[in-house]
């Protein structure tokens, strides 16, 4: 009821007799089955969806909204949305996400990055311009007498200093 994911349409697919070299532009949704030998990218600014089946290889380099991938990866995956790596899941690179299931069984290679969607440069000029609180600190120099201090007599180093 509360966890439902988006709804997305497969528009286009690439069948699992297919092998392509080069990159793949796309928008909307795709369904990979077969072998790609280059990137494979979803117009930036849109809703896109991808799914990498079972079957499927992907070598080179994946931008994408939301990602669900059952297959293998051998490149860097970027997933501005969602990013779901199924049981059979398998990818060498750096993988940037938003948010991310990971089901038992899936491997991934390389750095996880978890992108809140603020670049670097913004976020550096955001800590420049934010100004720092000035925090006031109180020191207690009450002393803390203990067993020792009760032993010790004062009196002489009270009267010296009284005369000085």
């Amino acid at each position: 009821m509360f966890n439902r994911k988006a709804k997305s349409t497969i528009d286009s697919l690439i069948g699992v007799s297919a092998s392509i070299k080069g990159d793949v532009h796309f928008k909307g949704g795709l369904r990979i089955d077969g072998h790609i030998k280059g990137n494979v990218i979803a117009e930036s600014g849109t809703s896109s969806m991808l799914v990498i089946s079972e079957s499927a290889k992907v070598e080179g380099e994946v931008r994408v909204a939301h990602l669900v991938v059952n297959g293998e990866i051998c490149g860097n995956v970027y997933s501005s949305e969602l990013l779901e790596l199924q049981p059979k899941t398998r990818i060498t690179g750096d993988v940037h996400y938003k948010a991310l299931e990971m089901h038992s069984g899936a491997v991934v290679s390389g750095k996880l990055t978890h992108d809140q969607g603020i670049s670097a440069p913004s976020a550096l000029k955001l800590l420049a311009t934010t100004p720092v609180p000035q925090i006031a600190q109180t020191v207690d120099v009450t002393p803390v007498s203990n067993k020792a201090d009760k032993e010790v007599d004062v009196t002489k180093s009270e009267k010296v200093a009284e005369s000085a």
